[in-house]
């Protein structure tokens, strides 16, 4: 099967959730989510949308729930589907589920700060940050603004820099062009600054209204350090596909962007 456009930032519930926390989600998101959150909607929406593939990120909101928030990512895990695990910083048990990660063939491992109360400069993210390097598992976190603690921010550029050089051998990725609304800092501190370094374009399809810096910060990291996301249900893939190709790249950054960096950080052909 031919893998044109991955997704490589999604979310979706287990069935029995994902009514209440989609609501949740929304009313303190303020936005209207594109699907229902289930993973049948969200499957059926990325297929009228045009996509091929998505990474399906889930987050262990609590110390207790990594066990579960795993398990159910392995049990989605498909030929188009790419679920990446999550554990809690204040969970005694998070390195060694990240060994659990690895063996249920996870992809990698999502953390928000915001939902999961760290900063990502924070002396006792280091063990984790390096032991994800060590296992081979990219690690997603939310960069900039999130609509939960707008005024406290969790990962800014000057975090993610100090958090970047405690863990060189870690591959990192900064969602949101590499910090939600705060592109001016991200493309003169981090853009071409990291080896380790991917951005994903979560959200910009609607909220990244400046194509001009856009395009400056894809050029300055790197078409091959990018990667094409949405953020659904909170933007649509398809609308940030249209922002893409509005940029005037070149159809091999384009190409980069759009599947072929995924595919290199998910190991598959």
């Amino acid at each position: 099967m031919e893998l044109n456009y991955i997704d490589f930032h999604v979310h979706a519930f287990a069935d029995k959730i994902a009514e209440r926390t989609i609501q949740t989600l929304a009313q303190t998101a303020k936005e209207t989510p594109a699907t229902n959150g289930t993973l049948s909607d969200t499957k059926n929406h990325m297929q009228a949308w045009g996509i091929d593939g998505f990474a399906l990120l889930s987050i262990a909101t609590k110390p207790t729930q990594h066990l579960i928030c795993n398990n159910w990512a392995s049990s989605c895990k498909s030929e188009t589907i790419f679920p990446f695990g999550s554990v809690h910083p204040d969970s005694e048990t998070a390195l060694q589920e990240l060994e659990r990660i690895k063996a249920l063939g996870l992809y990698g491992v999502k953390l928000h700060p915001d939902y999961q109360n760290f900063f990502v400069d924070e002396t006792r993210m280091i063990p984790i940050y390096q032991k994800c390097g060590e296992l081979n598992l990219p690690v997603i976190l939310h960069a900039g603004v999130d609509p939960i603690c707008p005024d406290c921010i969790h990962c800014t550029p000057d975090r993610a820099i100090k958090a970047l050089h405690s863990a060189p051998k870690t591959t990192f990725i900064l969602a949101h062009a590499g910090g939600n609304l705060l592109w001016e800092e991200v493309e003169q501190k981090l853009a071409g600054k990291f080896e380790n370094l991917y951005f994903d374009t979560a959200v910009i399809g609607s909220h990244m209204q400046d194509t001009s810096q856009l395009k400056r910060i894809i050029l300055k990291h790197g078409a091959d350090k990018i990667l094409f996301a949405s953020d659904c249900p909170w933007d649509r893939p398809d609308i940030t596909i249209k922002k893409i190709k509005s940029l005037g790249l070149t159809s091999e950054q384009e190409e980069l962007i759009f599947s072929k960096n995924a595919k290199k950080l998910l190991r598959i052909s």
